[in-house]
């Protein structure tokens, strides 16, 4: 169930057939071929083990590229995201400039990897089963 904007930290309420059972998700878009996907701050905060984000690569119209998406558990986002940012604001700038403090978080996309973070998307690439383990347990 698409939750039209009506709750803050989900985009899409998931559930088992019975309906007994649920996942929350968060959705962000980006173009496939893109060096980076940007969240917000709410990214670094761990829903618990029911909420997950997914990173829905949608290719420009009329370009060869395929939809791809990351299905990526909440608490390893979070960890990540805190941890990137914090380096980010640590490090000097291009022109050796303090880093100013944002809203706006970076995912770095395969193949391209964070210079300040450890997460590699690319193992959560069309990981439906993390979503659908959840709905079973």
């Amino acid at each position: 169930m698409v939750t039209l904007g009506n709750t803050p930290n989900t985009d899409i309420l998931c559930s088992n057939i019975a309906g007994t059972r649920f996942v929350h998700i968060q959705v962000k878009t980006f173009v496939p071929g893109n060096l980076t996907c940007s969240v917000g701050m709410k990214a670094e905060k761990d829903f618990g083990k029911n909420f997950f984000w997914v990173l829905g690569g949608i290719p420009k119209p009329n370009t060869n590229a395929s939809f791809e998406y990351y299905i990526i558990p909440a608490s390893v986002m979070a960890k990540n995201v805190v941890e990137a940012h914090q380096l980010w604001l640590k490090s000097p700038g291009v022109k050796g400039q303090d880093h100013k403090e944002t809203t706006m978080r970076t995912v770095y996309l395969p193949p391209h990897k964070s210079p300040y973070s450890s997460l590699n998307i690319s193992e959560y690439r069309d990981r439906l089963d993390l979503i659908e383990q959840k709905l079973r347990a």
